[in-house]
């Protein structure tokens, strides 16, 4: 017997609109930073509003790298609340890192920016989201996080 095959299919696009970063300064395991979710939209399989509260919190390594946690929830076309959790992490070239930073454009495909979303509902059309490993792939913009979310089959 073997394993079953790993793939994915893609089910639909996280939008989240962002302002302003806050810094809690270097904590002794890198720069904590905040960064406020303030809308967006789900586009794809599911659609609907990103609703405006939550936030991602970051912590950006020595090395550049990022670690990245947002808790957010979003509210489909029909009325159910989605409550996400996206841990995940983003890396590449240092000079490229800055200028996102700075809100300045970078071609995401030269930046990895991977995430797993776990998603939690009460409501009963959309439990299948909390039974399955989802994962994504992103694009940091200046004034949006952009999220292809994939289903793990």
């Amino acid at each position: 017997m073997t394993t079953p095959t790993l793939e994915t299919k893609y089910v639909f696009t996280i939008t989240a609109k962002i302002g302003d970063v806050v810094t809690a300064g270097e904590t002794g395991i890198g720069v904590r930073r905040i960064i406020p979710i303030i809308g967006g939209e789900v586009e794809g399989a599911i659609s609907g509003k990103v609703l405006p509260f939550g936030a991602d919190f970051q912590t950006i390594r020595p090395n550049e790298l990022i670690d990245l946690e947002a808790k957010y929830a979003f509210e489909t076309d029909d009325g159910a609340v989605v409550y996400v959790e996206n841990k995940g992490m983003r890396f590449g070239p240092v000079e490229l890192l800055q200028k996102l930073k700075r809100g300045e454009p970078v071609d995401p495909k030269l930046i990895y920016f991977r995430t797993v979303p776990k998603f939690e509902t009460g409501h009963e059309k959309y439990r299948w989201l909390m039974e399955h490993i989802f994962v994504g792939s992103a694009a940091r913009h200046a004034d949006r996080v952009v999220i292809d979310v994939h289903q793990v089959m």
